[in-house]
């Protein structure tokens, strides 16, 4: 009957994400036999990655836009072979960036190269547009080690410009690509390389669709995150592969709520958390599938870092393997396979709600346990384990411990570990769960469950089987 009332959950929430897919008024992806193009070389770009295009490459885009105006079609901005240095340039409604392979869009390094107001500071941005787009097999670079103030294995220290009074913190610098108030957007079979920042940002837009995407930011470089989904809805990702340093998959409520997420067949390594929601969490996350995904020794698998109020439920999570492993404790994370919190942020904020939570046919190998965190104000409520397959062991040398409550909360907070840690809990199901421990002398923990009773309640477990194992 569970298996049934599973299909039944996992066919509706796919038909409602297809069925948010469509959107009225003029729709010009995908492309269409004869759609328009226009080469940015007609408009004088050098190509030669030392002189700037952005006024060529800038003019190809205005060209286009018009003849989507005058013709209703699809319009192609073609990049030939070559490698074209820019300021920001500006994608307008139906009009598609066409990079072609051996072709690179390099974004320029200096602060006079983005616009005056910091939330415009983006390589590529499209703003209120609709049907746009790049595609076309190349490479969009930022260009992100120029941004490294100082080298270290640990974590990178970065430029700031935050003297410019645009921001505050280390956390000023242009990020690579931006569709901010768009709808019907497509972004395939391109390279997203080095940001400076985040890499792929989407803010309050509808319908997107992200496939066949390779996305590859420095491994120690902080907050160059792979694709945000930020207050936008009906987006779609599939096949791709992120190698980053910070957090991969990361859909953010700053300003509205973030409904109908899709993830399928990806590979991601990270050393912040491979999915994560949050941790700006003011609004709701709703209708979520995270399916057929790889993740590779990243610092934290499967996270819900809820610390702004906003309420999670029915987010499903299937088909997934996971390996986890310890790196410099100044990156979040402890090597948690899953991770799932809801606290407050600080003295201002309040604890969300997380509710219908579905793992199944989870495998991971990991240096820590499951973490389980509801707080006084936000329990968690109905979470399922179904078919899950958890190997403990150590590999690295870093300490182990401590339980992560960052950002805000308690933070880190010494602990011992266990396969799963767990507080602040009401409705848990395991079901067909195996359990499997390292007997390395190094491992010093063999616990499975870790929980105080009194903010645990109503647990169900079958068919829960754990053990130690030879490496």
């Amino acid at each position: 009957m569970f298996q049934l009332q599973l299909l039944l959950s996992l066919l509706t929430l796919s038909f409602s994400t297809q069925s948010y897919s469509s959107t009225s008024g003029l729709s010009i992806l995908p492309s269409k036999p004869n759609s328009l193009s226009i080469s940015v070389t007609k408009f004088g770009a050098a190509g030669d990655g030392i002189h700037y295009d952005t006024v060529p490459i800038q003019k190809a885009i205005n060209a286009c836009s018009e003849a989507v105006s005058k013709n209703r079609r699809q319009c192609h901005v073609i990049f030939p072979s070559g490698k074209y240095l820019t300021a920001t340039i500006f994608l307008k409604t139906g009009v598609l960036l066409d990079i072609h392979r051996n072709a690179t869009i390099l974004g320029g390094p200096r602060l006079e190269d983005y616009p005056k107001e910091r939330n415009r500071w983006y390589v590529v941005l499209a703003e209120d547009a609709a049907d746009v787009g790049i595609t076309g097999g190349g490479e969009i670079n930022g260009q992100g080690l120029k941004f490294v103030q100082r080298f270290d294995e640990k974590k990178n220290v970065m430029v700031s410009w935050n003297h410019t009074g645009a921001c505050l913190g280390d956390e000023c610098r242009p990020r690579l690509v931006g569709f901010i108030g768009c709808r019907n957007i497509e972004i395939s079979d391109v390279r997203l390389i080095e940001p400076a920042l985040w890499c792929l940002h989407l803010v309050r837009s509808d319908n997107t669709s992200i496939s066949d995407v390779t996305i590859y930011g420095d491994f120690n470089s902080p907050n160059n995150d792979g694709i945000d989904i930020e207050d936008s809805n009906n987006t779609v990702i599939t096949r791709c592969n992120i190698n980053t340093g910070d957090d991969a998959i990361c859909p953010k409520s700053s300003t509205g709520p973030v409904h109908n997420l899709t993830a399928t067949n990806c590979w991601i390594r990270t050393k912040s958390s491979a999915i994560k929601l949050g941790s700006a969490s003011f609004y709701t996350f709703k209708n979520f599938l995270f399916d057929n995904i790889t993740i590779f020794e990243s610092h934290r698998g499967l996270a819900l870092q809820i610390r702004d109020g906003g309420n999670v439920s029915d987010i499903t999570f299937s088909n997934i393997n996971i390996s986890t492993r310890y790196y410099h404790p100044s990156w979040w994370g402890r090597a948690e396979p899953i991770y799932v919190t809801t606290c407050p942020r600080d003295a201002t904020s309040k604890a969300g709600s997380i509710s219908n939570l579905l793992f199944v046919n989870i495998t991971s190998t990991s240096e820590n346990g499951i973490f389980l965190s509801g707080s006084g104000g936000g329990v968690l409520s109905n979470l399922k384990f179904i078919n899950m397959n958890l190997t403990y062991k150590r590999w690295t040398k870093y300490p182990d411990g401590w339980v992560d409550y960052r950002p805000g909360c308690q933070e880190l907070v010494k602990h011992q570990t266990a396969g799963v840690m767990m507080e602040h809990i009401d409705g848990l199901v395991f079901e067909n769960v195996v359990m499997k421990w390292s007997n390395d002398e190094s491992m010093r923990w063999n616990n499975p469950l870790d929980f105080r009773p009194s903010t645990v309640n109503n647990i169900s477990m079958l068919n829960f089987y754990s053990r130690s194992y030879q490496q």
